[in-house]
């Protein structure tokens, strides 16, 4: 790539690429939260996941990425839609904003802000490690030795996340069921 375009062009079009994933990550979160459907916010999550896989690639490290698809993406979400399509399609008609809900929203905003300006130093100013160092050789058969032995606590966490996503599922599901018209 450097040769086709550039050392300038390739740094840039790099920067832009990382921008990129902020935005789609950014927009994908304010997506999930600002909206008051359910299958838009399941889509926003979906799009802040995306964003987000797009950064572990980005920072070197596609297995990261390749499992935010995998199991958000491909299963959290995907499993949330599910219990949608189960529920009962109509969802009630979205609560009126008061004034108290603009109040508790500027009010969470300050701790957010400040959760915000935190992680902007740290991320700053803080030391970052070196680039890890290759070791050993990356073929499918080690990845899989790892997953069984070095990395099978969090093998085993990733299935706790999606057996509670799937219970999650399943009370949106039998909520949506129950529910008087």
């Amino acid at each position: 790539m450097l040769g086709i375009l550039g050392v300038d062009a390739a740094g840039a079009s790099i920067t832009a690429l990382f921008w990129f994933f902020v935005a789609l990550t950014a927009g994908g979160a304010l997506i999930a939260v600002l909206t008051t459907r359910v299958i838009r916010s399941v889509c926003g999550l979906a799009i802040c996941c995306l964003g987000l896989a797009g950064m572990y690639y980005y920072l070197h490290s596609p297995f990261l990425a390749l499992m935010e698809v995998l199991i958000y993406i491909g299963a959290v979400c995907v499993t949330i839609v599910f219990a949608i399509m189960l529920a009962e399609p109509d969802e009630p008609p979205p609560a009126p904003r008061t004034r108290a809900t603009w109040a508790w929203a500027i009010i969470m905003l300050v701790p957010a802000f400040g959760i915000f300006l935190l992680l902007s130093h740290l991320s700053l100013a803080g030391p970052w490690p070196a680039e890890p160092v290759m070791r050993g050789d990356d073929s499918l058969k080690a990845v899989g030795i790892s997953l069984l032995t070095t990395y099978c606590l969090a093998f085993e966490l990733i299935s706790l996340v999606l057996l509670a996503a799937i219970l999650g599922a399943l009370v949106v599901a039998r909520e949506g069921r129950t529910r008087e018209h």
